[in-house]
């Protein structure tokens, strides 16, 4: 297998106000064994000068695209796809840097695999943390929620095999054209957060399978842009696993996943009380009180826009290709536990 022709890849880096970032990021593109056939950066509202450093520096390089005000990951992104030309679009976080050989392994693998495979996931380093797993691939809650596997695990080969995974971390990943074409953009209601798994479910029950590509490596600042356990960030996760679940898992999940996530709000007690787990780490820089408004106010949000998310499933209807038991299926396979999900940092 020789390397792909540079004309099949469009790389997309999103920035809202990330200067301090964009550097070693689009240095690390420009140092790729495999180079794409265009580095689109769309810039969202940037207020700092994230604008005036690309145009001076980076001008002839890359496709600069702007944006007015900040719309998010997910629609930055589709922005990005909308304009891409390449036969394969490869997403990559502005708080990320590229190993030298990231692009080459994901194309090798997109066209050793069968058509069945329209996703390839990346294996993600913490930045700071070189031996220790950001995620490798993503695993599913059944009401909704999704973890990067292997997250804040110190990398000992346990994930160097290639294999399917349930979809690919937008933080850095491949995806097929084709496929979006077919299937659709990521869903700009989202904003950020859980995007990436409404599009890799998405995929799935259109038929779609993604591939893990453990030679393919990123090292990443993790949330960077929003912060680890910041308010906004845990409204959007909350809010957003109860639309992923109301677009996409069938109707008898929908109805038992309150037990789930019930299991998972008693965990998340414990782990507030004795420090562990996101919620302890949310309420040592904020509080209990707050934690508990912003998860109100992410179902309340979440319900106001219930009646769309319904037409959406509706719509999506005629793209479904596979049955309730390959969701179940997906569902074991892919699982990731209350416990894990909740008390793991």
């Amino acid at each position: 297998m020789t390397i792909p022709a540079a004309s099949s890849v469009s790389v997309i880096v999103l920035n809202h106000n990330g200067r301090h970032l964009l550097e070693e990021c689009l240095e690390s593109l420009f140092s790729q064994t495999c180079p794409a056939a265009e580095i689109i950066l769309v810039d969202n509202g940037s207020t700092d000068d994230s604008v005036p450093f690309l145009e001076e520096r980076y001008q002839s390089r890359i496709r600069l695209m702007k944006n007015r005000a900040n719309c998010g990951f997910a629609e930055g992104n589709n922005i990005g796809i909308a304009a891409a030309e390449g036969a394969y679009i490869a997403l990559l976080n502005n708080d990320a840097v590229a190993d030298s050989n990231w692009l080459e392994e994901l194309v090798f693998a997109a066209q050793g695999s069968d058509r069945t495979f329209g996703m390839w996931a990346s294996k993600i380093l913490f930045y700071d943390r070189r031996d220790m797993i950001d995620t490798a691939g993503h695993l599913i809650y059944p009401d909704g929620l999704n973890r990067g596997r292997g997250k804040n695990e110190i990398d000992r080969g346990q994930y160097d095999r290639r294999e399917e995974v349930f979809f690919p971390s937008g933080c850095a990943a491949l995806y097929a054209k084709k496929m979006i074409d077919e299937i659709g953009f990521f869903d700009k209601d989202f904003f950020a957060y859980g995007d990436d798994a409404d599009l890799g479910i998405k995929a799935r029950l259109a038929g779609w399978k993604c591939l893990f590509v453990p030679t393919s490596v990123v090292y990443h600042r993790s949330s960077a842009t929003a912060g680890a356990y910041s308010p906004f960030k845990a409204y959007l996760v909350e809010r957003n696993r109860i639309w992923v679940l109301i677009k996409y898992f069938p109707l008898s999940d929908i109805v038992i996943s309150p037990w789930y996530t019930l299991v998972r709000f008693t965990l998340n007690a414990y782990a507030a009380l004795t420090g562990r787990g996101a919620a302890g780490r949310f309420v040592q820089g904020s509080s209990a009180s707050r934690l508990l408004k912003t998860l109100l106010r992410a179902y309340a949000d979440a319900l106001k826009k219930l009646p769309l998310m319904l037409r959406k499933r509706k719509d999506f209807k005629r793209h479904v290709r596979t049955t309730k038991n390959d969701f179940h299926v997906w569902l074991r396979k892919f699982n990731i536990s209350a416990a894990e999900l909740t008390l793991k940092d």
